[in-house]
């Protein structure tokens, strides 16, 4: 074997290994992007860094939200110099970087990738040992776990949300509705019940028999948003919908992005792992674009009367991101607030001080909104308990300061 074709081989090899780091911090990467990987660099060298950078760069990403993560994976994997100097010393000697590595905030699921998972096993191991200390002004992991956004999260944290989420639940408040029980303590009088009491006793003595309305939980539409930009909070999202439909009757649950997909039945099944490969096999549009406006047309014109009944609740998660520019979003999300008893907008970007509804999905959305509220880690989630829960007026202060905002 010559020296060309084992410093071929050990490029291919690093080439596979720098895949493997990608796939463990989350970017969907199987066998066939490594093959072409290794095609495109054939083709184009390795004697020019830039080069090198986007053939890579080219195979691995697929979408915008994936670019960060590879441009810190690229510049760790192959410019450590321990990597470089038992790896690459032989393959890649044109390589002309620069020495000063960017000193960003690095992914913590990067981190465990290029470690091999051994990251979570130390830290597992660490938190076992027993330690005595004061406990003053300190916080705890579950607390800390509870705070951190869904997007920072190792792969250890993201199993442990998962088992939180499966344990949430979502207490509706009871509704009245338009048929009455009896009820010895009611407030009206039941005349159809009082008439059959009196016949029983001759008429001689006629009890007085009252009733008052029936209560029953609303039902609860989801609506989650699946595109590309809400792909790692749609995927938690959807332990969330799993608990709740398992938890309660009538939650209907649907998923868009370019197409609209009800996936109620298949949340329905009691095991997540069953349900998860259900709604995979049904779902053809994930991590794809968004048309909100054709997507709430669909769900008017074919969902609305069956679910929408007797003081429906409505959770609408989205970014608010949309392809078509907003185009129709504005009409069928007004009949959507129509439908319902109240429509609550979950947005993984509040988690952003400074976010601002600058894009016309947003500000078509907005108007037609009864709440606000964000939706990036396990607290957040908590939180929407208590505001399903209200029963006050459907327009708030806070959501006239963000119409405000939008017009």
């Amino acid at each position: 074997m010559t020296d060309a074709d084992n410093n071929r081989g050990l490029l291919a090899a690093n080439i596979m290994h720098f895949g493997r780091a990608l796939r463990a911090a989350g970017l969907p990467i199987g066998p066939g992007h490594v093959l072409r990987a290794i095609e495109a660099i054939e083709a184009v060298g390795v004697g020019n860094r830039n080069d090198f950078y986007w053939a890579l760069h080219a195979v691995y990403v697929n979408r915008r939200d994936q670019r960060d993560l590879f441009d810190q994976a690229f510049h760790i994997f192959w410019r450590n110099p321990k990597i470089l100097e038992r790896m690459m010393s032989l393959v890649l000697p044109g390589f002309r970087g620069d020495e000063n590595m960017d000193k960003e905030e690095i992914s913590p699921r990067l981190a465990e990738g290029l470690q091999g998972g051994r990251q979570s096993a130390e830290t597992e191991n660490r938190n076992k040992e027993e330690t005595t200390f004061d406990a003053a002004m300190t916080w705890s992991r579950e607390e800390v776990l509870h705070e951190k956004d869904f997007e920072k999260m190792t792969a250890g944290e993201l199993a442990a949300a998962r088992r939180a989420i499966q344990s949430m639940r979502l207490p509706l408040q009871d509704t009245p509705t338009r048929r009455f029980r009896t009820d010895p303590r009611g407030a009206r009088v039941d005349l159809h019940a009082t008439l059959r009491a009196a016949l029983r006793h001759g008429g001689d003595i006629i009890p007085l028999k009252t009733r008052s309305r029936r209560k029953r939980r609303p039902p609860l539409v989801i609506m989650c948003d699946i595109s590309g930009s809400m792909d790692r909070y749609a995927r938690m999202l959807i332990h969330f919908m799993h608990a709740v439909t398992n938890d309660r009757d009538r939650v209907h649950t649907f998923l868009f992005g370019t197409r609209l997909t009800n996936v109620t039945r298949y949340l329905r099944q009691k095991d997540i792992d069953v349900a998860l490969d259900s709604v995979a096999g049904a779902v053809v549009d994930w991590s794809g674009g968004t048309r909100i406006g054709k997507c709430l047309h669909n769900f008017n014109q074919h969902w609305s009367r069956r679910v929408l009944g007797q003081g429906a609740m409505v959770l609408f998660i989205s970014d608010g991101l949309d392809r078509d520019a907003g185009d129709g979003v504005s009409r069928e999300m007004e009949r959507l607030h129509r439908s319902c008893r109240r429509l609550i907008w979950l947005n993984p970007l509040l988690r952003y001080d400074m976010f601002e509804p600058k894009s016309l999905g947003v500000r078509a959305l907005l108007p037609y909104v009864d709440d606000f509220r964000p939706v990036h880690n396990l607290n957040s989630l908590t939180r929407i308990v208590s505001v399903l829960g209200e029963t006050g007026p459907r327009t708030n202060d806070a959501m006239r300061q963000w119409r405000e905002r939008a017009a």
